[in-house]
C-alpha cells in the first residue's frame, strides 16, 4: 500500500532526563505522549509505534502528516521541548492489524534523522506530492541517509 510515514523524536532528551531525573523526566514524557497523541487523531494519523520518545505513525496523506509533524512540534514546544520530524512517502507492507514495513518505512526515519531541533524534514517523493497544497518546502539539498543513499530533502515551514 502507499503510505505517508511519520517520525518524531525529542531532542536532547537524555541530557533533560539526567538534569530533571527519572520521575519528572518520565511525567514530562507522559505528557509529551499526550500532545503528540492528541495531535495525530487530529490529523487523523495512526499511531504505529513509540520508541522510548519518539513516535512512528501513518497519515491518511503527505498533506495532512505534514501539517500534523509542525502541529507536533509547536505543541511539544508548549512542553519546553524540541522535537525533530520527519516525514516520506512510499510503498509499505502491511498486514491486517500489522506494523509497516518496507524501505519507506526505512526512509522515513533516516529523513527524521537528517533534521534538526524543531526542524520538520520531508523527502523529495513527498514534497512532490504536497505541490500546490500552500505548504512551504525549503530545499535543504541532499544528504546522505544511512543504508538509504542520497536524497534531496526540504524543511516544511508552514
Amino acid at each position: 500500500m502507499l503510505a505517508t510515514v511519520l517520525f518524531t523524536d525529542l531532542v536532547g532528551s537524555t541530557e533533560r532526563a539526567r538534569r530533571l531525573g527519572d520521575r519528572a523526566w518520565a511525567e514530562l514524557v507522559e505528557r509529551h505522549h499526550g500532545v503528540v497523541r492528541r495531535e495525530l487523531a487530529r490529523f487523523g494519523c495512526e499511531e504505529i509505534d513509540t520508541a522510548g520518545d519518539g513516535f512512528l505513525a501513518l497519515g491518511e496523506g503527505p498533506t495532512s502528516t505534514i501539517r500534523c509533524a509542525l502541529s507536533v512540534r509547536d505543541a511539544v514546544a508548549s512542553l519546553g521541548l524540541s522535537v525533530r520530524a520527519g516525514v516520506h512517502t512510499g510503498e509499505v507492507e502491511r498486514h491486517r492489524g500489522g506494523s509497516p514495513r518496507g524501505i519507506a518505512v526505512h526512509v522515513g526515519a533516516r529523513v527524521a534523522a537528517a533534521a534538526g531541533a524543531d526542524e520538520v524534514f520531508v523527502s523529495a517523493t513527498t514534497g512532490d506530492l504536497v505541490a500546490g497544497s500552500g505548504i512551504h518546502l525549503e530545499d535543504r539539498g541532499e544528504f546522505e541517509l544511512k543504508g538509504v543513499g542520497r536524497r534531496r530533502l526540504y524543511a516544511a515551514t508552514a
